[in-house]
């Protein structure tokens, strides 16, 4: 540090008080060591440092103050002031402090010394600058833990990408992966290219059209146009080039990077198994004379809530738009056959004690669960159903409507918000831990006590603090931590 040739002039003539004071001010915590490293003195800026039991350290030696990793670099510094002239300031080194809660505490050190002629050989003193390093470091951990956390991300994209390789590339069906706005093959895999007897080389980066025969090309454009647009699109046969045989094409859409692909199917024709049709259960489309029948029929396909019908088991025999989107899926036909628990419930048990209850009262309303996506969103849903008897068939209906939107952000994150009710609070069973339940209880009915106190001495909160038992400071602090007191209010009234 460059240091002016009138510092004298400038500074004046300091006596030891300013110089104690200098030293501190100039660091978090300063360590004033004789010639042999023994703290004679400890001064500190912050009550926070001072309350860590640094005051122990007086008359002992730093080293010793220090874990054993840093007492090489605490005699380094020693030595640098040691060796120093004309009061030098030594390097900066970190050195870690024992702490009695088992968290060290981690201080930059710079060291100098500070020369004094006693007349009776003395060496002088050594000061020991100290910087409070625990910020960078609890900043430096966060750092390692992010960097961390996104070399496990990383793992985890490679490894899916592996699988996604592995299962493209060994499945027995015809794949390709065409761009959704230029309509080219990006990828193929080999049975497609078996199919259609020719190299990946020539696949990769040719028109969809042109694998097949000129006269289906149109068709096959406006398949892949409306797969980026409809969530169902029917499937076609096609000649594939060269005599290739008839195949059929379906198609469906994918996202990835705010970029649309499509993932295009081919079935030999002579290996297509006859379409199963699904069970009808009254909603197939009614004629025109059926008004009444038709409008209900058109609203159930077209409702803003999820309708799904499911069999006793809980296999979903049909489903509306709204759920196939709810279960972020692009058709009906991925819904049909599944189990309904695969999107809904929060545990395995949850949608199994619904399907009980439903058999048991024929229907069940205002039940509050969470249903998850196909590709990991999730979002609450309150849910309504009915048993219906078709014939000698039990069909299960379910409509479930999203309420995330009006759900409030401290009860979607940790239910924190009280309940007022014992009956909210058998809601939160599963989706509150019991110790979170627990305390919000003790919430209400220590705000039900005050509110009754108050009620019996004609709100007078004097009274009603004897009546508790509480200081009126406390029964203050209360009432503003369940916001029972108005803005205004003298806390010394009555």
């Amino acid at each position: 540090m460059a240091r002016s040739k009138d510092a004298k002039n400038t500074l004046g003539e300091l006596d030891a008080k300013a110089v104690t004071r200098l030293v501190g001010a100039a660091s978090d915590i300063a360590l004033v060591l004789d010639d042999e490293g023994t703290i004679i003195e400890v001064l500190t800026q912050r009550d926070e440092l001072g309350a860590r039991g640094n005051r122990e350290w007086l008359g002992r030696p730093w080293v010793q103050t220090v874990t054993i990793e840093s007492r090489q670099k605490v005699e380094a510094l020693l030595r640098d002031a040691q060796a120093a002239a004309d009061a030098a300031v030594g390097r900066w080194r970190q050195v870690n402090h024992p702490g009695k809660d088992g968290d060290d505490l981690p201080l930059l050190y710079s060291t100098m010394r500070m020369v004094r002629d006693d007349g009776r050989g003395g060496k002088g003193r050594i000061v020991a600058f100290g910087r409070d390093m625990r910020d960078s470091v609890a900043l430096q951990r966060r750092l390692i833990e992010s960097q961390q956390a996104m070399e496990r991300d990383y793992w985890r994209y490679r490894e899916a990408e592996t699988r996604y390789r592995h299962l493209f590339e060994t499945t027995a069906e015809a794949v390709l992966i065409v761009d959704g706005s230029t309509q080219k093959v990006l990828e193929v895999n080999p049975a497609a290219r078996a199919l259609c007897g020719t190299r990946r080389a020539r696949l990769v980066g040719a028109p969809l059209a042109a694998l097949f025969e000129p006269p289906h090309a149109e068709r096959l454009q406006n398949l892949v146009a409306a797969a980026r647009t409809v969530t169902r699109q029917d499937a076609l046969r096609a000649q594939l080039a060269g005599g290739g045989g008839e195949v059929v094409v379906s198609a469906s859409v994918f996202r990835q990077d705010d970029a649309a692909f499509v993932l295009v199917r081919l079935a030999p024709v002579q290996a297509e198994a006859p379409a199963s049709r699904p069970r009808s259960i009254g909603l197939a489309p009614a004629p025109a004379e059926l008004g009444a029948e038709a409008m209900l029929q058109a609203y159930l396909r077209n409702s803003p809530d999820g309708l799904v019908f499911c069999d006793a088991a809980g296999q979903v025999l049909l489903a509306n738009r709204a759920f196939v989107a709810l279960a972020q899926l692009n058709s009906e036909e991925q819904v049909r056959g599944q189990p309904l628990d695969r999107w809904v419930g929060r545990t395995g048990v949850e949608l199994g004690v619904l399907i009980a209850t439903l058999r048991q009262r024929g229907s069940v309303g205002l039940f509050v669960t969470t249903m998850r996506g196909e590709y990991g969103g999730s979002s609450e849903v309150e849910i309504s159903a009915a048993a219906l008897q078709l014939g000698d068939d039990t069909v299960l209906a379910f409509a479930v409507r999203d309420i995330e939107r009006r759900m409030k952000p401290e009860s979607k994150a940790a239910s924190l918000t009280m309940p007022r009710s014992a009956a909210e609070l058998t809601e939160l069973v599963g989706r509150t831990p019991l110790k979170a339940i627990v305390s919000e209880t003790t919430d209400l009915i220590e705000q039900l006590c005050i509110q009754t106190a108050l009620g019996m001495t004609g709100d007078n909160r004097a009274s009603a603090a004897l009546l508790l038992g509480l200081s009126r400071q406390s029964l203050y602090v209360k009432l503003r931590r369940y916001g029972m007191v108005s803005a205004g209010v003298d806390e010394d009234e009555s």
